[in-house]
């Protein structure tokens, strides 16, 4: 085992290259040489992927791809993604072609609050605390000025200030609870900041006041700082159409097609074991569009699964419903995410995913990202319910297994025509490599 090492981070990157080679893997020339095929050729950009983090050896590469056709509050769109998993990218250019000819996505963004909190203990009455926060809460607010006053002219800035007793739950407990609306930014480094200014403000406000005994005067404050709960930043989107409208597919009508989809629909609803997969099945689509925008999926990710846990079970984001004749299924979505400040004015690759969205404001975002998550939602559920989706998934998987056996060229071109009405797995691919 290597012995700890101090100082890491002050290391070339050559030192770091050859500690690591040394220490855990037997000093192989092809770390290194796997390493520098996938830095920068351009110095500069290299540059700006070493400021984005730390301790940065290369770069890790993952496939940028688009889906066209998406139509979406009648404008098309043309979707840039960043994922792995070549399924999604496929299912979602098939999904976003069937909902063209059929109205679109259509989406509204219901509101946009972000919040953040000044944890704190107190020990006094809570009674007066409450009052105090309400009489001097324009102070608070006040004393953020300087770091507001950009957000402010855009409309933004801190709405609401409010205390929140928890004490029942954990002795001496409390939070002042800020309301923010960062117009579009994701705004986590503006609000932090806010909360930090206000947190120390709010302990020298307490500590100047006459109404208060000296004993009630102490809080400690233990942290400051936005929360990625944000269930008042919503989006929802929908797709609808006449049960007939839906056409045959993949050999069974379209009545039993909108009642064996719904019936799917009803089981996440209700069954955790498939809501989870139902609903990572959202994040898919989600994720890929923000990561190629240059949001937090992180961030994204927990908001949302918290969301579809918040009625006291986690359950299926999405619904569908068939009411007259009409087929329609709806994603609602917690969704806090920006498209100015971060790295989106760093990045190249971010800076021309939004270009390609014609640079869109943050509710056109999430309109977006919404629909792409119901689409990824619809096109995955439709293969349950019709072919299965190994079928299709497997399919677009037998270009990594034929690579990763090695195939030639020609391999893989006869490949399609072989595999057409053959299952698709490692042992199939290789008996097809040995007769060919």
């Amino acid at each position: 085992m290597p012995d700890k090492i101090i100082g890491f981070s002050k290391l070339s990157r050559d030192k770091k290259i050859s500690w690591i080679s040394k220490n855990f893997l037997d000093n192989s020339n092809e770390f290194e040489s796997i390493l520098n095929k996938y830095l920068n050729d351009d110095k500069n950009l290299q540059s700006i992927h070493n400021s984005l983090s730390e301790n940065v050896i290369s770069n890790f590469h993952l496939p940028y791809s688009v889906s066209p056709n998406f139509l979406i509050n009648n404008k098309n769109y043309c979707i840039p993604l960043v994922t792995e998993e070549s399924s999604v990218v496929a299912a979602l250019s098939n999904s976003s072609k069937f909902w063209y000819d059929r109205g679109g996505f259509k989406s509204k963004v219901l509101s946009k609050i972000k919040t953040g909190q000044v944890h704190f203990k107190y020990d006094g009455n809570a009674e007066s605390l409450e009052k105090f926060i309400i009489e001097n809460e324009h102070r608070l607010i006040e004393s953020t000025d300087r770091i507001t006053k950009k957000m402010r002219e855009r409309g933004g800035g801190i709405s609401n200030i409010k205390l929140v007793n928890k004490s029942k739950e954990l002795k001496s407990y409390y939070q002042l609870h800020l309301e923010f609306n960062t117009i579009d930014s994701m705004g986590a480094n503006f609000i932090n900041s806010c909360l930090e200014i206000i947190s120390k403000n709010f302990k020298e406000l307490l500590n100047d006041s006459s109404k208060f005994k000296e004993s009630e005067k102490r809080i400690e404050i233990i942290m400051s700082i936005l929360s990625n709960y944000t269930p008042e930043c919503i989006v929802e989107s929908s797709v609808e159409c006449k049960i007939e409208d839906l056409s045959d597919i993949d050999g069974i009508t379209a009545k039993e097609f909108a009642l064996k989809f719904k019936n799917a629909f009803d089981i996440a609803n209700i069954d955790i074991s498939r809501a989870v997969t139902h609903n990572k099945g959202i994040m898919n689509g989600i994720d890929a569009v923000l990561i190629s925008t240059g949001n937090d999926f992180r961030a994204v990710e927990a908001g949302i699964h918290a969301f579809a846990s918040s009625k006291g079970k986690y359950k299926s984001l999405s619904e569908c419903t068939i009411i007259d004749n009409i087929f329609k299924i709806k994603l609602k979505i917690p969704l806090s995410i920006g498209t100015i400040g971060g790295i989106t004015d760093i990045h190249p690759m971010v800076k021309l995913s939004l270009k390609l969205l014609e640079n869109p404001t943050s509710d056109k975002l999430m309109n977006i990202i919404c629909s792409v998550g119901l689409a990824q939602n619809f096109a995955a559920v439709k293969s349950l319910v019709t072919s299965g989706i190994q079928k299709g998934h497997m399919k677009m998987h037998l270009i990594n297994l034929l690579i990763k056996q090695n195939a030639t060229k020609d391999q893989i071109n006869k490949s399609e025509a072989y595999f057409k009405d053959r299952d698709i797995n490692s042992q199939s691919v290789k008996d097809f490599l040995d007769l060919n």
